[in-house]
């Protein structure tokens, strides 16, 4: 299995066990599901003890999505204009990322066209999407997005492929 890390942060951000499809050369989507996590209720077979019952059924499940859940992934909240500059400042670190790496020039304007296209589609539809950042919360990271399928019920991450690093485990 191989789990991606924000390029910049280090945090775990994806794992390729969500059968990620790749989008325009410049970013991931994967399918995410709806889990729900807490409220276990372990019946060892006993009576409840009279303080018990007066309790009630206190139920501490809660519905997440999956990639959130296990990569401890933050929401985070932007306008279109702060979203537009944390973008330009992120691509930069990015284009820095992938010359540090030893990409080409080539590779590196391929990187700047398609994901300045990728980010005009974003922007298109910059009202559907939820933002996540990473575990350590750093703002200069990647912001991961969140949408909803054309059902309005399957939940999808989208994630920059060239702000990613490997980690093979």
């Amino acid at each position: 299995m191989i789990i991606f890390k924000d390029l910049i942060t280090g945090d775990e951000v994806i794992s390729d066990s969500y059968n990620l499809k790749e989008i325009d050369g410049v970013a991931y989507e994967a399918d995410c599901k709806k889990i729900t996590i807490g409220g276990d209720n372990v019946d060892i077979g006993a009576n409840p003890s009279a303080e018990e019952a007066d309790e009630g059924n206190d139920d501490q499940s809660k519905q997440v999505i999956d990639v959130v859940y296990s990569f401890r992934l933050n929401e985070t909240q932007f306008d279109k204009k702060s979203y537009l500059s944390h973008l330009k400042g992120y691509m930069k670190k990015v284009k820095e990322g992938l010359k540090n790496k030893g990409a080409s020039e080539e590779e590196i304007k391929d990187f700047e066209s398609k994901a300045g296209g990728f980010a005009k589609k974003i922007v298109a539809n910059f009202k559907d999407y939820e933002f996540l950042i990473g575990e350590s919360m750093d703002p200069d990271g990647m912001v991961i997005l969140l949408n909803y399928r054309e059902d309005g019920v399957t939940p999808f991450v989208t994630v920059w492929k060239h702000g990613l690093t490997e980690m093979k485990v």
